[in-house]
């Protein structure tokens, strides 16, 4: 049990858990951790199936992207799903559970689709949700749960931090962000900030009608 949370206790989950923490700063170290524990405490109110392992390793590595090593071209959600793809591959995990792996880290911030996928994707969108705050599955993880994981892993100042690295990731990939949550963080803190537009891109389409 992690903070009176039942939780897988296998090799595959400790060497994730050992992965991140070398991985991550130590606010964001805690975020994963208690997405993923409010992940398995959702997962226990409504008893559905799922694979554990999997829940555990998609939510711990949901903000790889975040991560300077794995900076890139892509949309942060998807440079980290690629990263938590070698990390599955390096474990020996089948395509099956890869893909699963995959999928719940690059929709891991979106979860008007996350929410309809598999139960492991779900889970993982739900977990992540609910540390994120207010009208985001908040209400679905019970007070004492609550208080009982966010006293093992404290917030650490979160909202400024995860707000000034996605702030990072507009100033230097805009072109990343034009249809994602990052987009927001741009519009209301990056000065001059101007997203590419899919109205535009429409409307200068070089088709005549």
């Amino acid at each position: 049990m992690i903070a009176n949370i039942y939780v897988p206790d296998t090799a595959l989950v400790a060497r994730a858990i050992e992965y991140v923490r070398d991985c991550y700063e130590p606010y964001l170290f805690n975020h994963v951790m208690r997405s993923w524990l409010f992940a398995s405490r959702i997962a226990e109110l409504q008893g559905v199936p799922y694979d554990a392992e999997i829940l555990a390793v998609s939510t711990l590595l949901h903000d790889l992207g975040l991560v300077k090593a794995f900076d890139g071209p892509l949309r942060f959600e998807v440079e980290g799903a690629n990263a938590a793809r070698a990390f599955a591959h390096k474990e020996g995990l089948d395509e099956r559970r890869t893909q699963l792996i995959w999928d719940s880290v690059a929709l891991n911030s979106t979860p008007s689709i996350g929410l309809h996928k598999e139960s492991e994707v779900a889970l993982c969108t739900m977990g992540i949700s609910v540390d994120w705050g207010s009208g985001w599955c908040y209400d679905s993880v019970d007070t004492p749960a609550m208080n009982s994981i966010v006293e093992a892993f404290p917030r650490l100042r979160m909202k400024e931090r995860f707000a000034r690295a996605i702030c990072g990731i507009v100033e230097s990939r805009p072109e990343t962000t034009y249809d994602t949550f990052a987009r927001d963080f741009g519009e209301r803190f990056v000065p001059n900030y101007r997203p590419p537009s899919l109205v535009d891109s429409l409307f200068n389409s070089p088709f005549e009608e």
